[in-house]
């Protein structure tokens, strides 16, 4: 292990620990390997779902970006459907894109067709995949695993899938409280089981995505979603640093700080300045370019970088990545601009 790949790992802990770097670490959201032409060649053979399912695959699939790129974090290649399908609730891909539930969550019966008992047996190819990551990473790279949110589960669950106005899991917070509570227990349960899982399996950090949590005023965020997360990450009881990402929630910052994440993830839609001004110092921050920086052109990506970097110029736990996650018609010579921008800061 030579020292400078010993660094790349540790200045991402180190981050996360809010403690002074030389330069800020970089990792990509998920997805990153949507956009390189290995990962759509190994798309032509296996199907999204076999993919995630097999650990050699999904470990091939989560060290492309990291041979082309060098982050300092590999994300592990999953997705958040798997909790679902883990506690009986299958998922597929329709043809015309987006994704279909097996059935729908609407009432009392279907939220007893979920089982939270065996949830982490039935991932068990998660826990074999990190392991292989591990071993490939040998030391040299920080891993993250990740979750959906308990609300941003709730929300694909009712709504069978993909929908283009997420409406049910609200509905029924407002007509069906009781029976809103019992699936989010279930699902916090769940998320809280897989989590730790992946700590045991060795994750150096965990994200949680509650990319639906800008449905919810920040009058509604604590209590919809906000004191779920929170279960879940007091259940981690500090085995590893989390970070949560709750995309439009910018007016929900104290609720999202609540939530005892050690790593708030923001989007492009707040500074990260003033978001750092109303946050505990030690309380990190990553973020925030917008993904779509990566579909023009390396100077317009180097610019907008630097800008970033200088407003975040000094700051303890800062971690630079895009704002949501990498779209498929994001640009290579793109992706590599940031990351040369960002390694080159002084």
């Amino acid at each position: 292990m030579t020292d400078m790949a010993d660094s790349s790992r540790q200045r991402f802990l180190d981050a996360c620990a809010c403690r002074p770097v030389d330069r800020p670490p970089i990792w990509m959201m998920r997805q990153a390997g949507r956009a390189l032409p290995e990962y759509r060649e190994l798309k032509k053979k296996h199907s999204f779902i076999e993919m995630v399912q097999t650990p050699d695959l999904a470990t091939e699939v989560t060290l492309q970006p990291i041979r082309r790129f060098a982050f300092d974090a590999a994300v592990m290649f999953s997705d958040i459907l798997v909790i679902p399908e883990a506690m009986g609730q299958g998922y597929t891909f329709r043809e015309e894109g987006g994704i279909q539930m097996d059935f729908s969550i609407s009432s009392q019966r279907d939220v007893e067709r979920l089982h939270t008992e065996g949830v982490v047996d039935r991932l068990e190819y998660v826990s074999q995949a990190i392991g292989q990551i591990r071993r490939e990473l040998d030391g040299q790279t920080a891993l993250l695993g990740f979750s959906g949110s308990p609300w941003t589960l709730a929300n694909y669950m009712m709504e069978g899938g993909s929908a283009s106005e997420f409406l049910q899991a609200r509905r029924l917070f407002r007509t069906e409280p009781k029976l809103f509570e019992q699936l989010m227990e279930k699902l916090t349960v769940a998320v809280s089981d897989y989590l730790k899982m992946q700590a045991e399996a060795g994750v150096d950090a965990i994200q949680i995505f509650d990319s639906l949590g800008g449905m919810l005023s920040s009058e509604e965020y604590e209590g919809i979603s906000g004191s779920w997360i929170r279960r879940v990450i007091e259940s981690l009881q500090g085995a590893v640093p989390v970070i949560l990402f709750s995309r439009g929630t910018a007016g929900s910052l104290q609720e999202l700080v609540q939530t005892n994440a050690q790593i708030l993830g923001l989007d492009w839609s707040i500074s990260l300045a003033e978001a750092r001004s109303r946050m505990p110092a030690t309380m990190g921050v990553q973020g925030n370019l917008d993904p779509s920086i990566l579909t023009t052109t390396p100077e317009i990506a180097a610019r907008e970088t630097t800008r970033i970097l200088e407003e975040m110029r000094g700051q303890n736990g800062f971690i630079f990545n895009l704002g949501h996650g990498v779209t498929p018609d994001a640009k290579i010579e793109n992706i590599e601009s940031v990351v040369a921008t960002v390694k080159g800061f002084k």
